[in-house]
């Protein structure tokens, strides 16, 4: 109800009649149409963010789990500006259609002020009396929005069935779209964005997480069935308005004539649809502009609220009424917003700016659906998961940004306002926000960091993971080999495992471990290569090291595996499988590699690929000095093309083995893991390159590298390549 009554108002009534205007009879039920599918689109993306994470604050919530603290304010302040700004456009609505029809009856005969000063007066003192139900608690605003949203929609689906009607009785009536489009296609994005706000309403279900009953199941369902509902009730009332009107003879055509009349043209071809058609119009303007502003300052206040409650904003806009359990104070200055906005701007302009903020609200919470799902698929409990993934997001990313551009031919103001709004948040951030902001349980925290007294500059950098005192001396052969190699220097991380009932501020208890392991790793290391160390706290240790990667830009992550897979849906870990699928720089993770080994024999299989080539120049950093041999093996296949000895040839500019101590070898055979399993009883060493595979796409069969390092009972390393422009979009993007 709180979704549709956001939807179902100001859309209908003040858009249809200018964008008829704009684009033709065709092109307003395109435009509601489009318009329904791109918002199904977003709005799949709040449900399953919401599904996640239901909490109070919407987009703001999401933005700081996706991107961080700067981005998340960012989503915070340009949603509470949307919404309040979508509440005075409906303020102003009610004041303009219901003025107007007491006009029409006389009633306004002794008024001594303009029509326009009423319609503010009416619109500020309708807007105050829904600040303070909103301010009754979120009990009553639900009451009273569910009373006016049924309202609402009896009257907008009654002109509906009205206008489907009249076109069955009198066919010629769909004559009126003979000119489909009279103007072309080019206007249609324009007016699309201009009438966005019409589909607004479900981004103020993700707000009541904190109040819904059943969050996860409920949320999801509310926002997909709202919008389905808008879409189908917009384009059947479109449809009514276009065969409402008649044309007589010498008069313009239908769509002309109701375009003429710009924001209360839905209003006039109604009363030529029905007797009473003003009245009608009247009571669905007073139904659906008052439920519209209801649930806008509804979501307005939770915006603001959110921003306090983790002091992006002073601690007062978290203050919740003792009596009322709201928070009144972010109610304050929702109101206030509402107020000034609805009492100094022009309708269109107010329309424009809503469209214009939502549309960029949309576009961020979109990215943000995208990057949580790849991020942090793994570790969030999702009611809900978007079909096609990443397709919807990914379409409607497109068209908001397209629509955005467009809407500044509909009014240059809401291209000016809405920048100046977003630009004003940055500042406020910068020099407000970013110092006071509370740490989340989502974020990562870093504890103690310190840095090499004299690091290399631009030099080749390798992060060593540790995890505790034995993983740690397991790992110090290895990196010594490999930076030495490399001529690197070397970033030590610890990520500090604080269970998550334990409040961050005892993370101390926890850090003695990871302090050991870094202490035992420096005594062998430090002497050779400069060394930084990092303590740090995440939810998910995965997405923390890969955090630490992209923000050191690491060239080569080393760390330690044990052969167990504790989760049955990760074929190497739930650490290991989704670092080496996120991490942009190259990979090496070591396993039973501990102690003083001399690794004179090293078998690399090899199946092509950048992985293969990474795998050979591992194996060749690896090996004993002075008579390491490096065997270049493959399993000859029928129908296989792959040539090991072109292929060593390629690579052997990378190596650090002299010619004749590097060999290839090839059997046939049709298992390749048994043949793989049983060559390596024969070598010191294996070093294998990790399948090219996301983990995402492996879950539930095993491929042959992971079936390898799993069941090799030899010292084992798996490599991962840094590729190119994926590389690169994971590292920056």
């Amino acid at each position: 109800m709180m979704g549709l009554g956001m939807m179902i108002g100001a859309g209908v009534f003040i858009g249809i009649g200018i964008t008829i205007a704009e684009v033709g009879p065709g092109g307003v039920i395109l435009t509601f149409a489009l318009n329904g599918l791109i918002a199904l689109f977003t709005a799949m993306s709040f449900a399953e963010l919401s599904s996640a994470i239901p909490r109070a604050g919407g987009a703001y919530n999401f933005a700081r789990i996706a991107f961080g603290r700067g981005p998340s304010f960012l989503a915070g302040w340009m949603e509470w500006f949307a919404s309040s700004v979508a509440g005075s456009l409906y303020a102003v609505v009610f004041a303009t259609y219901t003025l107007d029809f007491c006009n029409q009856l006389g009633l306004l005969d002794w008024l001594g002020m303009s029509m326009a000063t009423a319609v503010r007066i009416v619109a500020i003192a309708t807007a105050g009396l829904f600040l303070y139900i909103n301010y009754r608690g979120a009990s009553e605003t639900g009451k009273v929005g569910a009373f006016f949203t049924l309202g609402q929609m009896l009257f907008v689906l009654g002109i509906a069935v009205a206008g489907i009607v009249v076109a069955a009785v009198d066919p010629q009536r769909l004559e009126n779209f003979r000119f489909f489009l009279p103007n072309g296609w080019g206007r249609l994005l324009a007016t699309m964005g201009f009438v966005y706000v019409a589909f607004e309403g479900f981004e103020v279900i993700a707000q009541t997480g904190d109040e819904a009953i059943e969050p996860k199941r409920n949320i999801p369902k509310a926002m997909i069935y709202s919008v389905a509902i808008a879409a189908v009730t917009y384009v059947l009332v479109s449809f009514a308005t276009v065969v409402a009107v008649k044309s007589d003879p010498g008069e313009p055509a239908a769509w002309r004539w109701i375009g003429q009349f710009g924001e209360t043209g839905f209003g006039k071809a109604v009363e030529r649809l029905l007797p009473f058609g003003s009245v009608l119009v009247t009571l669905a303007v007073i139904f659906s502009s008052t439920s519209a502003l209801n649930a806008t300052i509804y979501s307005g206040t939770r915006a603001s609220y959110a921003l306090g409650r983790d002091r992006m904003m002073p601690a007062a806009f978290s203050r919740i009424s003792h009596k009322r359990k709201t928070p009144y104070v972010a109610l304050m200055f929702t109101g206030l917003i509402v107020l000034v906005v609805a009492g100094a701007l022009p309708i269109t302009d107010v329309g424009s700016c809503a469209s214009m903020m939502f549309l960029f609200l949309f576009f961020l919470v979109n990215l943000c659906v995208v990057k949580v799902r790849l991020n942090m698929g793994d570790e969030l409990d999702y009611g809900f998961l978007i079909p096609l993934f990443p397709v919807p997001p990914l379409v409607a990313i497109a068209c908001q940004a397209l629509m955005a551009v467009h809407l500044g031919t509909m009014s240059y103001l809401a291209w000016t306002i809405a920048p100046i709004w977003v630009v004003s948040g940055v500042v406020l951030y910068w020099t407000y926000s970013r110092s006071r902001a509370i740490a989340t349980a989502d974020e990562i925290q870093v504890f103690e960091e310190r840095r090499a007294e004299a690091p290399p500059a631009g030099g080749y950098r390798v992060m060593v993971a540790v995890a505790n005192p034995v993983n740690a001396l397991e790992l110090v052969q290895g990196t010594y080999k490999l930076c030495g190699a490399k001529g690197a220097s070397v970033e030590l991380l610890h990520m500090v495992p604080v269970p998550d009932q334990v409040p961050l501020s005892d993370a101390k208890r926890y850090m003695l471990e990871g302090r050991e392991a870094m202490v035992e790793t420096m005594l062998y290391l430090a002497p050779l290569f400069p060394i930084s160390t990092t303590l740090r706290y995440c939810r998910n240790i995965a997405r923390g090291i890969v955090s630490a990667v992209r923000e050191k830009h690491v060239n080569m992550l080393i760390m330690g595996w044990h052969g167990l897979a504790r989760r049955h849906h990760f074929t190497l870990g739930s650490t290991v499988d989704p670092v080496i699928e996120r991490s942009p720089c190259d990979v090496v993770v070591l396993k039973d590699c501990g102690g003083n080994r001399e690794f004179r024999r090293v078998l690399v299989p090899l199946a092509g690929g950048p992985n293969g080539a990474l795998a050979l120049e591992i194996a060749s950093i690896l090996a004993h000095p002075q008579d390491g041999e490096v065997v270049a093996f493959t399993v000859a296949r029928s129908g296989s093309s792959f040539d090991v000895e072109q292929f060593v040839e390629q690579t052997r500019h990378r190596l650090h083995v002299p010619p004749q101590r590097l060999s290839t070898r090839s059997i046939p055979a049709s298992d390749v893991v048994s043949a793989i399993l049983s060559e390596a009883e024969d070598y010191d060493l294996v070093v294998i390159g990790s399948t090219a595979e996301p983990w995402i796409y492996q879950m539930g069969r095993r491929t042959v590298p992971d079936v390898v390092a799993q069941r090799c009972r030899r010292p084992l390393v798996m490599v991962k390549a840094a590729s190119g422009i994926r590389s690169w979009i994971k590292r920056w993007i």
